[in-house]
């Protein structure tokens, strides 16, 4: 859709209400949402791309209250050139969402990576830059007005060190392209809860104390930031890819309160648990701990208000294709049966030793 015919497709945004959670139902331990629910904590989601799986749709509604559209949001789906906007592949996972009564945690409106050459190669001055994202935000902010329950407003622009990372925003305007962005999706979008988005700060190291930077920039600039996504893609023990396995629980607690206690809420927003295959019983039970210690890490700490998990069936996760040699990453297997990994999860929410 081109930026003039943008009024006529903005009034399937109005006619977008917030999409409620679940009804809460008695815990019966057959569902990660309503576990918990009962915990008194927002959601439990997952990444989707909606495909012919109808089992798929079956597992959304029995164990989850929220969705991420895995890639229909970003800025290459959504605006490949400059005022050209496509939204019919985001406007179906929208309407899935609404029609399913899931939250929709909206994924996202800055980011180096998945970004269009006319952006990242545009050569614009800052002021020029800076109406490029506005105009970008403004467009995808309003449209889904009242659907977004939350948004990544920025995504990943650290460094393992704690630096920023190099790119295009910031080597056109500077750290202050994060409150400008924040800045900007409020301005569009005053309903929606805006986060920052980053992989890594599960550690509490240097990336973590970044990001603890970030929250108090924004800050200090007089914008509001309403969370902190980790994303926690982690391994539950040594890979080729990984600097270490996931952390023990106390200092995944002390990584999420890191910027909690900064008053934002935190959420783990792209849980994976991948490790070396072929799978040994080894292996997993130390994968399903680590299903479980990330769970109980969030139950502790009062600010974290849901988990969503990266994918549904190892079927399709992007693990095997990315890291090789690795997977069997997420909950259910390539058949949809619940892994050993899901009762861990369960365990983890619950806070159940049994």
């Amino acid at each position: 859709m081109h930026l003039s015919n943008l009024v006529a497709g903005l009034a399937l945004a109005s006619s977008v209400i917030a999409a409620p959670s679940k009804p809460k139902d008695e815990c019966k331990d057959d569902s990660l949402y309503k576990a918990m629910q009962q915990r008194g904590r927002s959601f439990i989601g997952t990444a989707v791309t909606l495909r012919n799986e109808s089992r798929e749709t079956e597992i959304i509604n029995q164990e989850f209250n929220s969705m991420t559209p895995e890639n229909a949001m970003k800025w290459e789906s959504t605006e490949p050139s400059r005022g050209n906007f496509t939204f019919e592949d985001a406007d179906r996972h929208v309407a899935f969402a609404r029609k399913n009564k899931l939250q929709i945690h909206c994924h996202t409106l800055v980011w180096h990576s998945q970004l269009p050459l006319w952006v990242s190669n545009g050569n614009f001055t800052n002021a020029t830059l800076i109406q490029v994202m506005e105009d970008h935000i403004k467009a995808l902010a309003t449209r889904w007005k009242g659907a977004c329950t939350r948004w990544d407003v920025v995504n990943e622009a650290l460094n393992e060190n704690g630096t920023y990372r190099e790119s295009v925003w910031l080597n056109t305007i500077g750290e202050a392209y994060i409150p400008i962005a924040f800045r900007l999706a409020k301005k569009y979008d005053n309903k929606a809860k805006l986060f920052y988005n980053d992989y890594n700060l599960e550690f509490n190291a240097e990336k973590t104390a970044g990001a603890a930077r970030i929250v108090k920039l924004i800050q200090s600039y007089g914008v509001k930031i309403d969370g902190v996504g980790y994303q926690g893609h982690v391994t539950s023990e040594d890979t080729p890819t990984a600097p270490a396995p996931a952390p023990e629980q106390k200092v995944l607690e002390a990584a999420l309160r890191a910027t909690a206690d900064l008053g934002v809420d935190v959420a783990y927003t792209e849980i994976d648990v991948r490790l070396n295959t072929p799978v040994t019983a080894a292996s997993e039970a130390a994968q399903v701990a680590t299903w479980q210690r990330m769970a109980a890490s969030c139950l502790a700490v009062k600010k974290c208000i849901g988990m969503t998990v990266w994918g549904i069936s190892d079927k399709y996760s992007w693990i095997p294709g990315v890291f090789a040699g690795e997977g069997s990453a997420l909950l259910w297997d390539e058949k949809y049966e619940k892994k050993p990994s899901y009762a861990g999860f369960l365990k983890g929410i619950t806070g159940k030793k049994n």
